[in-house]
Formats: C-alpha cells, structure tokens, sequence
C-alpha cells in the first residue's frame, strides 16, 4: 500500500452476516461452507459419557456421519428419543438401527431404491402414508413398524426385538416362515450389526464411576 494512501476508516465488527449464518446452520442439513459460527458445539462430539440418551445418541451420529452438522444431529437424536419411547422402544436400539439403515442421512439412497433416513422402500412409505425423505415422519414411522413387529413378537419369540430387526430387514414374511431370524446371511450380519451399535450407544451414555 502506497504511503500516502488515505486511512482506512475505522469499522465495527459485522453482525448482518453472523445472525443469518446462524440460522442457516440451524435449518439446513448441513454447514455451509463459509461458516463457523457454532462450531463450538464439536462439544457435541466429544466428552466423557453422559447421563442423557439424546446427547449420547448425538455422538455416536456425529462420529458416524460427520457430514451432518451438530445441530442437525442433535435435533435428530432429539426425535429419535421422542418417537422410540412413543412406541415402548429403547430410544438406544432405534437410534442403532437407524444408524445400520442409513447413518443419519436424511437423503439416503440405496441401490435397491430405498429412501431416506430410515430406508423405506417407496412402496412401504407409500402404505405406511409416510413420506421417506423428511426425516421426522421417517423416524416416527421406524419407531411404529419396529414397535409393532417388537409387540407382535413378545411372547413369541426369546428375543423379539431381534425378530423385530429381522422383520424390518427382511420382511415379516421371512421371519414367519423360518419362525425367527431368518438363516440369511444378509439379515444375520444386519442383526448383529444393529445390536453391537447399540451396545456402544449405551456404553457412550453410562456415566463414569468414581474410583
């Protein structure tokens, strides 16, 4: 800069971009790409375990999908807790199986169509009268199948919530005929899969004992 160029006049600090940044974060699926305004919630991430199913459920998203931001998150593992315990379900094993289905996204697309954060096939959502792409309505409809197949099972199987996760795998179908979890190795590994997420779910909210 020439020496004798003018001052520049003094200025005082921007606050029209902040409060938008902030509320873009809170409505959209992900950061955008120019903001750090809440980055301090990565305390969202990490920290020693919790008492609360939510932020448990939150970390263990953020850490599987790092796509999404902490809010985002939060917000999901907020619905995930509210929808598992209308229908009498381990908020835990929900968040687990959504999780297996799609990680948390939203916008998930497999290659055999199903859709959304809870992978529905179009036709399934369409019976159920849920649509697949908005995540709230897909986590209440998870809850509701998973509920109804963990009821129907209860005294019918050892473990129902197994044959619950076989259902929503493989389809009630499948677990009527072989009378449990069916012996695909698809759906066995699915299973499985589900159950040691959420155990790790659990372990990332059991608080710490004193020594």
């Amino acid at each position: 800069m020439s020496a004798c160029a003018a001052p520049l006049p003094e200025t005082t600090p921007n606050t029209t971009v902040f409060i938008p940044t902030v509320r873009d974060m809170a409505l959209s699926w992900h950061d955008p790409a120019y903001a750090n305004a809440v980055y301090g919630l990565r305390l969202l991430e990490d920290g020693p375990p919790a008492r609360s199913a939510t932020l448990a459920i939150t970390r263990v998203v953020l850490r599987t999908n790092p796509k999404l931001a902490p809010l985002d998150a939060l917000g999901l593992a907020e619905t995930t807790v509210r929808a598992a315990r209308t229908q009498a379900l381990s908020p835990e094993f929900l968040a687990a199986t959504l999780l297996q289905e799609s990680a948390f996204d939203p916008q998930a697309l497999s290659s055999a169509g199903a859709i959304g954060i809870a992978q529905f096939m179009p036709d399934t959502a369409r019976g159920a009268g849920i649509d697949p792409l908005d995540p709230v309505d897909a986590i209440g409809g998870a809850a509701s199948l998973l509920g109804s197949y963990a009821r129907a099972y209860g005294g019918v199987y050892a473990n129902p919530l197994t044959a619950a996760l076989a259902a929503y795998n493989a389809g009630p179908g499948a677990v009527a005929e072989y009378h449990g979890v069916p012996p695909y190795a698809e759906t066995r590994e699915y299973v499985n899969d589900v159950i040691d997420r959420w155990a790790k779910i659990t372990a990332a909210e059991t608080p710490i004992q004193a020594p």
